[in-house]
């Protein structure tokens, strides 16, 4: 009876937290635009990604509240920036064009998405 009780318990959980930016989750973002911004990572193939809605931040740091969480509230890591289009088109979101910055400070590529309805 405990290990059903526990395997229900983790079958909740599972499906109650679900990828999250600031404490939002993905699904219950509530505006028509977003943009993603990929910026590379130092000695890693990855990049950093990044999501902007207009939200207010809840920590100082203001990338804090932009990077995607999984449901265990760590960092998701994209392999690149394909990878986190694919990842927020599989979320409900269509490309609608994307530009870059390359100068000596910033270095990024960045996505606007819209919602699907």
């Amino acid at each position: 009876m405990k290990k059903l009780l526990l395997l229900s318990l983790l079958s909740f959980s599972a499906f109650t937290f679900a990828q999250t930016v600031n404490d939002v989750p993905l699904k219950d973002i509530d505006v028509d635009y977003v943009q993603i911004i990929g910026t590379g990572r130092s000695l890693s193939t990855k990049v950093n990604v990044e999501i902007d809605f207009g939200q207010e931040t809840k920590s100082i740091s203001f990338k804090n509240g932009t990077s995607i969480k999984d449901e265990r509230g760590r960092n998701i890591k994209f392999n690149s920036m394909m990878d986190a289009l694919n990842f927020m088109s599989a979320n409900g979101y269509a490309f609608q064009f994307a530009y870059t910055t390359n100068d000596e400070k910033d270095q990024a590529i960045y996505y606007i998405l819209k919602k699907n309805k």
